[in-house]
């Protein structure tokens, strides 16, 4: 097909494009770090010079070398994942370059304050661009590759619904293979380019290379016989089990030699108690820092809802939290006196509003809120107290929801999940729609986080949390 012909140039460009991004952050971070040290720092050593051949070249070269070793499909892979892939490459590259100063005996003249700055800004320069690099070329649909789906139920159209979200994440999906049954919401959207029998004659009309097999309405043993026959054809094969609702950020793969066996090792992260203690230590350090802000901000709104409904400026609601032990879960007064009868009389007089809140546990129209409540609330500064919760251990940064007693069923057999860690202050439920969020979605939501977690998870959540509390989506 003269589409897919056409499209086959740009695949083997994509690693040359991150090569010179990243080796242009790098120069840039270089000669960023070099004009602090020289110019802007009282410290500036007359010695200190960088030959063109180290900073264009041999230091480049280095962090490049750790760069592309590490995740380079910058376009599939979480920005979380890409940070915590980059962090490490540019740590190893700093060791590298240390360890080459003092074997080189070089340590005198080079600037170590050097060194641990181009570290610095590299790794902030490199994630920025590959972010920008990676949101152009999905929103502008470039350098795609050509791929074939082989099966059309319900697993293929909800991975098609992902891609589609993230702007195909370098994809370009050419039409699909059906199994039976096709999911309604699949039909339409892409061709039928034949059915099961007529798979190795598509593949060879097509000439695509790169094949995602979700063929899960079949049997075991039908799909690896469908693997199987399109090996021969193609480069890359990529086989999507039904196992939605796993883990799989943290799922290893192993395989047994002898006997052909797949094994997947599903982790934990939040079961192991040093990730827990990792985990303390990054709250207090960030909570700590935070109160010079919090505290001029908690003075200025104490003042603005004493004046709006004058009363008490601070309430502490019950929750459930590590351990499924209640604790105060402090926030700034939003509602009126007498809420909790307010409500009642409301919940009895409208039907509707009955239902949301049995469903949701909350109230798009919540009769309660103050006009200083409702502003908080919008931009979530009404959480701000809970800073104090974080500093006590009662709360973390991130986590799951803060949930009630009588929220306790909705999370079934996944409330051991959520007694794992302390509740948090933002997570996925508040960075992926919020409230608009249905009750199962935001249960699924903090489980993959409890199994999943990372402290680079955490710095992507917080750094999301003020995007989306500047949007106001999703809050009421």
């Amino acid at each position: 097909m003269k589409e897919i012909q056409n499209m086959r140039w740009g695949y083997p460009w994509q690693p040359l494009l991150l090569m010179a991004v990243d080796w242009l952050m790098i120069v840039g971070a270089e000669e960023l770090a070099y004009a602090l040290r020289q110019s802007w720092l009282p410290i500036a050593n007359p010695q200190f010079h960088i030959p063109g051949f180290y900073l264009y070249l041999l230091v480049p070269a280095i962090f490049l070398a750790f760069l592309q070793s590490s995740n380079t499909k910058i376009r599939r892979f979480p920005t979380w994942k890409m940070a915590q892939s980059v962090f490490r490459a540019v740590f190893f590259s700093i060791l590298t370059i240390t360890l080459l100063m003092y074997f080189g005996k070089v340590g005198a003249v080079v600037s170590r304050l050097f060194v641990a700055m181009t570290g610095v800004f590299a790794f902030v320069f490199v994630i920025g661009a590959r972010f920008l690099l990676r949101e152009f070329l999905n929103r502008k649909h470039i350098m795609e590759i050509p791929v074939l789906f082989v099966g059309a139920g319900e697993t293929a159209a909800e991975l098609v619904t992902t891609l589609e979200a993230q702007g195909g994440c370098g994809m370009k999906i050419i039409g699909f293979v059906a199994d039976t049954p096709i999911a309604a919401r699949f039909k339409g959207r892409y061709r039928l380019l034949g059915h099961m029998e007529h798979l190795e004659r598509v593949l060879h009309m097509t000439g695509v290379q790169h094949v995602i097999v979700t063929a899960t309405s079949l049997p075991a043993a039908e799909q690896v016989h469908i693997i199987n026959r399109i090996q021969p054809y193609v480069k890359n094969v990529i086989f999507v089990p039904d196992l939605l609702g796993a883990p799989v950020s943290n799922m290893d793969i192993d395989g047994l030699l002898d006997n052909s066996l797949m094994l997947l090792r599903f982790r934990n992260n939040l079961a192991h108690w040093y990730n827990r203690a990792i985990k303390r230590v990054f709250d207090l350090i960030l909570s700590l820092a935070g109160l010079v802000i919090v505290i001029p901000i908690t003075v200025v709104i104490a003042l603005l809802i004493h004046l709006d409904n004058p009363g008490p400026i601070f309430f502490a609601h019950r929750r459930i939290g590590q351990g499924g032990r209640e604790f105060p879960c402090y926030k700034f007064r939003t509602m009126i006196p007498d809420a909790e009868n307010v409500l009642k009389d409301y919940l009895a007089a409208h039907p509707e509003a009955r239902e949301e809140w049995e469903r949701d546990f909350k109230l798009k129209h919540d009769p309660r809120i103050t006009h200083i409540g409702a502003f908080l609330r919008k931009t979530s500064l009404d959480e701000l107290p809970q800073v104090f919760n974080v500093i006590k251990g009662d709360m973390s940064l991130v986590g799951p929801r803060p949930i009630i007693a009588a929220e306790i069923p909705k999370y079934g057999e996944y409330f051991a999940d959520f007694c794992l860690v302390p509740p948090g202050i933002t997570g996925m439920w508040q960075v992926n729609g919020r409230s608009d969020t249905t009750y199962e979605e935001r249960v699924q939501m903090d489980t993959w986080y409890v199994r999943n977690w990372s402290v680079w998870i955490d710095i992507i959540y917080l750094i999301k949390t003020v995007t989306v509390v500047l949007a106001r989506k999703g809050a009421y």
